[in-house]
């Protein structure tokens, strides 16, 4: 049957339900820093660029009854959110870790402004979390996430609906992963918390008249930037390493 203009605005709709609703949540382009009319047209334009080559898959599927397609839209919004949560999950852990290397090494004291959110942040969270987000951006990261999304055309095609036990597995699967990289990027700090504090509370033991607390901090937090400077390039190296794997690569 040849294709008519309501059918394609009908798929061009529904395309973008999915496609919007993974650049709704994804890291990046979901940020409070990006304006709402930009993040609209590039969904768009993804979506266009989808549909022209895929018009066959999803055509077909678009002539439905109205409750039929209200299902549908719902289906694929929940879909493309998925694809967007996982990432995004990925990148919340790496905030949280680097807000935990800041309180770490004693340098959470100023509070700047937050990159993907609009509440105050540790300055260092900060700055490694603009890191790893220009990483993934130059990397072309991205691509993989579009590229994910043509992928789930074929494990979630438009005939089946969304299937929330499925979406919680995926999801509680990239945490888990997400929790065992991080754990491997905040080791070193940690280890190095742990082993300073510890010589610290035992020099103070020994010299309970000296303030040593107060005394070592500014060595405390020189000693963690130097190892911040040294492992820097690692944990953005490992950070992006772990990005197919843990969010789009399942």
């Amino acid at each position: 049957m040849t294709a008519t203009l309501p059918d394609f605005v009908i798929a061009a709709f529904v395309t973008f339900c999915r496609v919007g609703g993974c650049f709704m949540v994804m890291p990046g382009l979901s940020s409070a820093r990006v304006p709402l009319q930009i993040r609209l047209f590039v969904a768009v334009a993804a979506t266009f660029a989808l549909l022209i080559n895929m018009s066959d898959e999803v055509i077909p599927h678009t002539r439905q009854k109205p409750a039929g397609l209200v299902l549908l839209v719902i289906s694929e919004t929940l879909i493309g959110g998925l694809i967007g949560l996982m990432a995004r999950f990925y990148v919340l852990a790496l905030q949280f870790t680097a807000s935990s290397i800041s309180m770490m090494i004693g340098f959470n004291g100023g509070m700047g402004h937050a990159i993907e959110e609009s509440e105050p942040q540790a300055t260092l969270a900060s700055l490694i979390s603009f890191s790893a987000l220009l990483v993934l951006f130059v990397l072309n990261f991205h691509h993989e996430i579009i590229k994910a999304i043509v992928l789930s055309y074929r494990l979630a095609p438009l005939d089946a609906f969304y299937n929330p036990q499925s979406g919680l597995v995926d999801l509680t699967d990239t945490l888990s992963e997400a929790f065992m990289v991080m754990l491997r990027l905040g080791s070193p700090f940690l280890a190095y918390s742990l082993l300073v504090n510890l010589a610290i509370g035992f020099i103070n033991k020994l010299t309970p008249q000296i303030p040593v607390y107060f005394i070592s901090l500014p060595f405390v937090i020189a000693g963690g930037m130097i190892l911040l400077y040294l492992g820097a390039p690692v944990l953005l190296s490992l950070f992006a390493d772990g990005f197919v794997s843990v969010t789009v690569g399942r």
